[in-house]
């Protein structure tokens, strides 16, 4: 155990809006940075990209994965979760992947503001989570509050696992 604390099974980047041309979106963009920093930090040998949003032809794991491998992570260190579309499946299906891989603890990369949400997702679905927030411009941050606190009480209504 080091400054970061103790290392993890896996890190998590949970997905983000694709650009029409196939690109990572700016808050993506941070999120992926943060994984692959993490990642050479040493905070866990997987890297797990979580999204199965498609924005026009692109799927969101699949672009994670191949910006990242395009940034150096190796292809075999990064397990693939292209099923979820919400956050509660990001959890679900992770929790799933997890399982079948032996993994209970995860860092767990998101924008700030997300984070509070995604950990209790990920968390009632039974991993150990390690907060990686990624900072969000101020702007944007205070746009997305209102937009988290109504997804947590529908998220409280349906639970993690209730629609898949």
């Amino acid at each position: 155990m080091g400054a970061l604390g103790p290392k993890a099974d896996a890190i998590v980047v949970l997905g983000c809006r694709i650009d029409d041309c196939g690109e990572p979106s700016p808050a993506l963009s941070r999120r992926l940075t943060m994984a692959l920093q993490a990642y050479r930090q040493g905070r866990a040998d997987r890297v797990v990209v979580s999204g199965g949003r498609q924005w026009g032809t692109h799927v969101e794991a699949v672009v994670m994965q191949k910006t990242l491998v395009s940034w150096g992570l190796p292809q075999d260190r990064i397990w693939l979760e292209a099923c979820s579309l919400t956050t509660g499946e990001n959890a679900w299906y992770t929790a799933r992947l997890a399982a079948e891989n032996g993994v209970r603890r995860v860092v767990l990369v998101t924008c700030d503001f997300h984070l509070p949400r995604a950990r209790a997702c990920f968390e009632a679905s039974g991993l150990e989570c390690t907060a990686a927030p990624v900072a969000t411009p101020g702007g944007i941050r205070r746009s997305r509050a209102f937009r988290e606190r109504l997804s947590r009480i529908l998220d409280a209504i349906s639970g993690p696992t209730k629609n898949i």
